[in-house]
């Protein structure tokens, strides 16, 4: 079908589970790139997609209209000219509109693309949060699942998209290695993209935010406090949890619990580990503490999640 090119690389159950949920695995199809890419309207989409999550990579471009998105239990209403990121083990689920909670949708169009980690580099597989290239899915943990686009680039980036659509519909000479070079091409633009939100909250009127992701992101895995965190920055607890729930709707606690829930998750998939001592690696000082959080986020304690 027209605009859907590769999809059908994404439909494996792997027998997986994350909280419950299904989890999709990447079909890769012999003398293809390990890239897909499809372009969909409101018409050809249900009013929702059941909660799931991906062993690989998915980034989607938001061209018009608007949809729904809960990315491991939060809500993120995206609008023209997002950007949405979902990293490898994280929930979605996805309203297309129809529903109480979905504002009208109009002529929705999105783009998005699919790849394992090893479509960037052959060594990335195992350690992919380690590539540069792939640095803003890491840093969807500090608030960056939707990058806003400035209008002036938006078609550029959807150029990105159609560029590589081209490459995998028309299969001409060198198509593989084109395609994987367009997908190359349209991460350095969503790497700069996402560097630009994290520069603009320091830049424009997130000069604290900015700087509390930051102290997150650098100290996540030691067992810091609110209060830490508010000396670090340079002002009270108080203030702190004021103005970060007031701006972000969330807590500081809540980001950090979602910075080392990321790393835990990460460890659990890729090493063999205890949980005793991906504990003590994600921030947690107290195993029983760390089971308890996150049971509480996933539905499941860390070792049925491991196993699922």
């Amino acid at each position: 079908m027209p605009g859907r090119v590769g999809r059908s690389f994404a439909s494996e159950d792997t027998g997986r589970r994350i909280a419950g949920r299904p989890v999709y695995g990447y079909r890769r199809v012999p003398g293809l790139p390990p890239v897909g890419v499809y372009r969909q309207h409101r018409s050809e989409l249900p009013d929702r997609a059941l909660p799931h999550a991906h062993d690989f990579l998915v980034l989607g471009f938001v061209v018009a209209g608007s949809q729904l998105v809960r990315l491991d239990g939060r809500d993120w209403r995206l609008r023209p000219g997002d950007l949405f990121l979902v990293a490898p083990g994280e929930v979605i689920d996805v309203e297309h509109g129809g529903s109480d909670r979905s504002e009208p949708v109009g002529d929705l169009e999105v783009w998005t693309a699919f790849f394992p980690p090893d479509a960037v580099d052959a060594s990335a597989l195992r350690a992919w949060r380690d590539h540069p290239l792939l640095a803003p899915f890491v840093r969807a943990g500090g608030g960056l699942q939707r990058i806003p686009v400035p209008e002036g680039q938006r078609d550029r980036l959807a150029d990105r998209f159609a560029a590589l659509e081209r490459e995998l519909r028309d299969r001409r000479e060198g198509f593989a290695e084109a395609a994987l070079a367009q997908l190359t091409l349209l991460l350095v633009d969503v790497l700069r993209l996402a560097a630009d939100v994290a520069g603009g909250l320091r830049l424009r009127d997130e000069p604290l935010l900015a700087d509390v992701f930051a102290v997150i992101e650098e100290r996540y895995a030691e067992p810091i406090s609110l209060r830490d965190v508010a000396t670090a920055v340079a002002i009270t607890p108080a203030h702190l949890t004021t103005v970060v729930r007031r701006r972000s709707g969330r807590t500081v606690q809540q980001w950090l619990t979602e910075r080392r829930m990321i790393e835990a998750r990460r460890l659990l998939a890729e090493t063999d580990l205890t949980v005793a001592a991906i504990a003590a690696r994600s921030g947690f000082a107290d195993p029983g503490y760390f089971t308890r959080v996150f049971r509480r986020e996933h539905g499941v304690p860390p070792q049925a999640w491991r196993d699922a």
